[in-house]
Parts: C-alpha cells; sequence; structure tokens
C-alpha cells in the first residue's frame, strides 16, 4: 500500500511568490490498484508523482509504502521498487546506446557493475523475446542506437525497461501525450497488459479522458492540489468521459474561465 499522509508542499517559499500547493493533502493506493488521475494544469498530478517518486521534497507529511515511513528516502533508493514513464519518450532511454545496451542497462537496475561488463550476452535471446512481444520488429535491431527509433518505439521500450526488474509500483506521467493517436492506442495497450501480468500498483496521469475511463479499477480527479473526485470499482466502471468533461466544465465556470 502507497500512503501520503498530511503532505504540505510550497513552491518559493519565503519569497513573493509563494505558493502553497498542497495542504494536509492525503491520499492511499491499495496494492494491486490501477488508478487514473485527471486534472487541469497546475492542479497537482505531476507534482504528486514527483512527492512519491522522491523528485521534489516537501515541507511537511509522511510518505509511507507498506507502513514504512520513505519521506527522507534518496529517489534513487525509490527507484528500485517503482518504475516510471514519462511524457516525452526520449527521457526514459539512452538514445547514444543501442538497443542491447539499454535492455542491459535495465536488467541490471540496482546492481553493482564493479569492473564486470555491462552486457550479458547470454540474455540476448531473452531481450530479443521480450520485444518482440510488441509487434514493432525492435528485436531485429539490437545493434540499432535507440536515439535513431521513432518516438513510439522507444514509449514502449521505455515502458518495458521500467518494469524488467521487481517493481512495486508503476508511475505513468502522461506517457502517451507526446505519441500520434495510433501509436498512444498501442502504448495503452501494453500498459494494461504489463500491469495486469506483473499485478502492479499503478498510477497513471493522463489528459485523455478516454483512457482515464476505460483503463484502470480507480480515477481520480485533482483541482488546486487537492482529490475532487474519486471512483472506484463499479462506481468507476459506471462513468462515462462525458461526467468528467462535465465535471471539468464546472470547475472552469467556478475559476470564471
Amino acid at each position: 500500500m502507497l500512503e501520503l499522509r498530511g503532505i504540505n508542499k510550497y513552491y518559493n517559499p519565503g519569497t513573493v511568490n509563494e505558493m502553497c500547493l498542497f495542504q494536509d493533502f492525503n491520499l492511499k493506493v491499495e496494492k494491486g490498484e490501477f488508478v487514473s488521475v485527471v486534472g487541469s494544469n497546475g492542479s497537482g498530478k505531476t507534482s504528486m508523482l514527483n512527492i512519491i517518486c522522491g523528485s521534489i521534497p516537501v515541507e511537511a507529511g509522511q510518505i509511507l509504502v507498506n507502513d514504512e515511513d520513505i519521506t527522507r528516502q534518496k529517489e534513487f533508493v525509490r527507484n528500485r521498487k517503482i518504475g516510471r514513464v514519462y511524457q516525452n519518450p526520449a527521457v526514459g532511454t539512452c538514445p547514444s546506446m543501442t538497443i542491447l545496451e539499454n535492455m542491459s542497462l535495465a536488467d541490471n537496475k540496482g546492481r553493482y557493475f564493479g569492473l564486470s561488463r555491462g552486457i550479458n550476452k547470454a540474455r540476448k535471446e531473452h531481450y530479443r523475446e521480450i520485444l518482440g512481444q510488441l509487434g514493432l520488429g525492435l528485436e531485429e535491431k539490437m545493434d540499432v542506437k535507440v536515439g535513431s527509433l521513432s518516438g513510439g518505439q522507444r514509449q514502449a521500450m521505455a515502458l518495458l525497461m521500467s518494469t524488467m526488474t521487481p517493481i512495486e509500483f508503476l508511475i505513468l506521467d502522461e506517457h502517451t501525450a507526446a505519441l500520434d493517436p495510433k501509436t498512444a492506442e498501442l502504448i495503452m495497450r501494453l500498459t494494461d497488459q504489463i500491469v495486469k501480468e506483473k499485478q502492479l500498483t499503478t498510477i497513471m496521469v493522463t489528459h485523455n479522458l478516454r483512457y482515464a475511463v476505460e483503463y484502470g479499477n480507480r480515477l481520480i480527479m485533482m483541482h488546486q492540489g487537492d482529490c475532487i473526485l474519486d471512483k472506484a470499482g463499479k462506481d468507476k466502471q459506471n462513468m462515462e468521459t462525458d461526467d468528467i468533461l462535465r465535471q471539468f466544465n464546472e470547475i472552469s465556470i467556478e475559476c470564471g474561465n
């Protein structure tokens, strides 16, 4: 279980530009949940992910994983249990390295290399096998540099690489936003398949309301650093895109937009 308890987060504290994003923010995500998170720009979606992953600190509150307080734990330590896929396909892979080198790097996440070789050729067939499941022909391009691949191919690789080692949480930060519609559909089907096969606890931030409705078993809407909508189970299954859009419109009117 993941829990954010009493989180306070300020940007530019002590200056004229000080802004309080989260004040006594609380959220529980149960093991095995696939949570879709929607909300307008500035609502706190990505900041919440950064707090979970340790990319930014908090002024007050606790971050708990299975009742263990990890609030002060370094980001690289948390990453041993967290896989993250970003909006930009270039972030999750190393463009100057080959597909084989990237896969090997992900396969050895959290391990000490010392002076040993970075690539285990005995694992090459395993990489070919899992890449072949994508249906993108990447298994035949093991020696091609990742920088020459399309955005969709790189994002598919980033998703695979983030889940190659045993992890407890998968964090998806608008991971289809930079892709064309056809490729985005492919990545979402792949995401759903991986989450179900590996039984991962997943938090997906998305601006695509249809994806938020169709995927996962819980949906949260954020606004001004707070959860204003939280639907799970059958309540979430019965939701439609128009329901979320209606809520967005109501918020927009309240804000004078």
